[in-house]
């Protein structure tokens, strides 16, 4: 899927259906000329609903339908008919969809599993018929109720991917290049910065015909947590892996203190996510030998870690059963 096709955030307009009215109707038939109040009730309005689909990766389908409205229940009927049910609109989205509300910015739901349905807006309950008021000292009520109003909101959708362990790194630390060696995702790969503008996710084959998610995060720059470069956009994939892979060039001037601004933007945009368990991969170690990676264990933070190639193809299955252990403890 190209960039431009990649929409994880979007604000739309939804509008529950209005409940239809009940009936002040009366029975009225050839030989019962003052029958009794016979009104039937208002049909429910139609619900604003979410559902998750594993089949949408993207928010796509909703940049250009910024507004969905439920259609309204319909009124009550004579012979205490009920009016029907206005008709839901179901708006699929991907997994890991969170909905805000577009001037609080609070949380109203989440979708995490896939054919899971959560009402966004309920539709107005129908109003009630006027045989629903006849009592002994009002026989012939004419009075019904009207169905209650919807509800109305601008919202806001965002997409965070859902992956079991999700690649952190500045751009050009190799992400791109380990993801395309070890699944069948094809990434864009090119020695510039933010070649990765999206997201990629590849299923990484494991031993015993096991297998994990990886997510290709676009490249964090020092100051992301502050929305420096596209880092609020890029930060929030993070939130839902279970996993984090720090990845560190070989080449880097100092690799335990950009592991440590790594973190620390992390840490900034949200605490939690340094609850997630963690390992450091210094990629492209193909251009050290065996005396300059005993050099550089002493100078690593006290953490997992492991030299990888995705060139060279070397520690990758170190690296395989390292993130497993971590997915499995």
């Amino acid at each position: 899927m190209s960039n431009a096709n990649f929409i994880d955030y979007v604000k739309i307009f939804c509008r529950s259906g209005k409940g239809g009215a009940g009936s002040r109707h009366f029975r009225r038939e050839k030989f019962i000329a003052k029958g009794g109040p016979d009104g039937g009730d208002g049909g429910r309005g139609g619900h604003i609903i979410l559902r998750g689909s594993r089949h949408r990766w993207t928010l796509l389908h909703l940049k250009y339908q910024k507004h969905l409205f439920a259609d309204n229940g319909e009124s009550g009927g004579s012979a205490r008919k009920f009016g029907s049910d206005g008709e839901d609109v179901i708006i699929d989205v991907p997994l890991g969809t969170v909905v805000k509300d577009a001037e609080t910015e609070e949380p109203l739901l989440e979708i995490t599993e896939d054919g899971e349905e959560k009402i966004l807006f309920e539709g107005g309950m129908g109003g009630r018929g006027n045989t629903h008021f006849k009592s002994s000292t009002n026989q012939a009520p004419h009075y019904a109720q009207p169905g209650r109003p919807g509800q109305e909101a601008w919202v806001i959708l965002e997409l965070k991917v859902l992956a079991d362990v999700g690649l952190v790194g500045f751009p050009n630390a190799g992400k791109s290049t380990l993801l395309a060696t070890l699944s069948a995702a094809r990434p864009k790969i090119a020695n510039y910065e933010f070649t990765t503008l999206t997201p990629n996710l590849g299923i990484i084959a494991y031993r015993d015909g096991k297998s994990f998610v990886m997510a290709d995060i676009p490249g964090i720059i020092e100051g992301a947590a502050e929305g420096k470069g596209l880092g609020l956009r890029f930060l929030r994939h993070i939130e839902r892996n279970s996993s984090l892979l720090f990845m560190v060039p070989a080449d880097s001037k100092n690799i335990a203190g950009e592991y440590q601004i790594l973190l620390e933007e992390l840490k900034k945009y949200n605490p939690e996510l340094l609850d997630k368990e963690r390992i450091l991969a210094i990629s492209k170690s193909d251009m050290l030998d065996d005396e300059l990676k005993e050099m550089l264990k002493n100078e690593l933070p006290g953490m997992d870690y492991v030299f990888i190639s995705s060139v060279a193809q070397t520690g990758l299955d170190e690296l395989k059963d390292k993130i497993w252990k971590s997915l499995h403890t």
